[in-house]
């Protein structure tokens, strides 16, 4: 009997086997669905549409989809579920294109042993595997002499920068610099500063990247790594200072604020998340399985080994604390709403303007006020409790988006050069 796929709406497609031999012109097929019930399947005349054939139980499980007899959603979806189920494969080839499926979990299978494992072989000779992708275009750069790029993309919490991690550890491993600039962990030094200002919780996945980044590393004539280059895109601004129920802002706030204790953080004047506006709005501040303080550690050994001076890690944290101040700003009404002022007890205007050296007064005339320059002469206007949210707000995206700029410029000067580069490799990850 023929096997057929039918659409599902709840497993979205089913196996049956055709019971009666289809005649052009039938308006259904007589089909045995797995569980034995019989079902007559409508068939729309006009669009010609006859149900997804089945391929034989022989190919199911293959590690390259275009094995497939019948290359279709149905037997695509029914290949990957087998080999992720059954198996326990993450990962299928589709030709060139490799498929992961994410397993939310830790796998023992990206060690150093796994690296060189798959160093030096072809594709077809191995599982399938990301190491098995950087390794096919780290050869064809050898080989070919041509410049190579992998691009990695997929919805929110598929893998992707994970998987661009991965790819770039293999390139430092087997690429290793050929002397002691140690420029391969320079590389990988870079994932934790930039998770850490680009990287927040959605509610599809805790370290979900706000930014799309291109990372481009560069190889000598002998393929060592020599240095690397990284753009970023899109940058998603309004989570600084607006998330939704359950996500949270940028991970770099929670970090601070859960070492706010340290001796070195006392002046920046900071308490525990929750009592900030701008980490505070998602509701719970905290990720399962994430000690926050722990990885201000991490990200901090990270801007030491990239070369950042610990003035310029100070000023940075500085002005990170002054964007939570300057979220907390208390903005009073005054005359009907189209006047307001803030306080200048405030403790919040104080701490900002004394963590970014700002003038008191000017600060606080200038956050609830607005000059008109016309050609004649010069006003100054008062601002609605309302305009004055939305210019502090775009006052603190501003600040941030800069000090993100920044700290990429600062990352790629570390990562930066003099030698001629030969030939390079490029990692994309966008974001779902």
């Amino acid at each position: 009997y023929t096997r057929v796929w039918i659409p599902d709406p709840d497993q979205v497609w089913r196996s049956a086997e055709i019971i009666k031999d289809y005649k052009e012109g039938d308006k259904s097929l007589h089909l045995k669905l797995e569980d034995e019930t019989l079902y007559e399947y409508p068939i729309d005349l006009q669009g010609n549409e006859l149900p997804f054939l089945r391929n034989p139980d022989i190919l199911v499980g293959e590690n390259d989809l275009t094995a497939l007899s019948y290359l279709h959603e149905p037997a695509v979806l029914h290949n990957l579920k087998v080999r992720f189920l059954e198996s326990n494969h993450i990962y299928t080839y589709c030709g060139i294109v490799l498929v992961a499926i994410n397993p939310y979990e830790q796998l023992p299978i990206y060690e150093q042993d796994v690296i060189y494992a798959y160093s030096g072989q072809n594709v077809g000779d191995m599982d399938p595997h990301i190491f098995a992708v950087a390794e096919e275009a780290y050869k064809q750069m050898a080989r070919d002499e041509k410049n190579q790029s992998i691009i990695v993309s997929g919805e929110s919490g598929a893998g992707k920068t994970v998987s661009a991690k991965y790819a770039m550890r293999f390139f430092a491993t087997v690429g290793g610099s050929a002397s002691d600039t140690n420029i391969e962990a320079k590389v990988l030094a870079s994932s934790p500063i930039m998770e850490a200002i680009g990287n927040a919780k959605t509610t599809r996945n805790d370290n979900s990247s706000r930014f799309g980044k291109y990372i481009q590393i560069g190889f000598d004539k002998r393929y060592h790594i020599i240095g690397a280059n990284m753009r970023t895109y899109l940058l998603e601004k309004s989570r600084v200072v607006f998330q939704a129920e359950d996500e949270r802002n940028y991970h770099i706030f929670y970090q601070l604020c859960a070492s706010a204790s340290l001796p070195e953080f006392k002046d920046l004047g900071l308490t525990c998340a929750e009592d900030f506006f701008y980490t505070s709005q998602g509701g719970d501040t905290s990720i399962d399985g994430v000690d926050d303080a722990d990885d201000l550690e991490k990200t901090r050994h990270a801007f030491t080994l990239l070369g950042v001076k610990e003035s310029h890690q100070t000023t940075i944290f500085r002005i990170i604390a002054a964007i939570l101040h300057l979220g907390n700003l208390e903005i009073q009404g005054e005359r009907d709403g189209d006047a307001c002022s803030v306080s200048s007890e405030d403790e919040h205007l104080a701490n900002f303007c004394a963590l970014l050296g700002l003038e008191h007064g000017q600060m606080q005339h200038w956050l609830c006020h607005r000059k008109l320059v016309t050609t004649a002469e010069t006003y100054v206007k008062n601002m609605s409790v309302q305009q004055v949210l939305n210019a502090r707000d775009a006052l603190a995206k501003h600040i941030y988006a800069q000090l993100f700029n920044w700290i990429v410029q600062h990352i790629n000067k570390a990562l930066h050069t003099t030698v001629k580069q030969h030939s390079f490799i490029g990692v994309l990850d966008i974001y779902g």
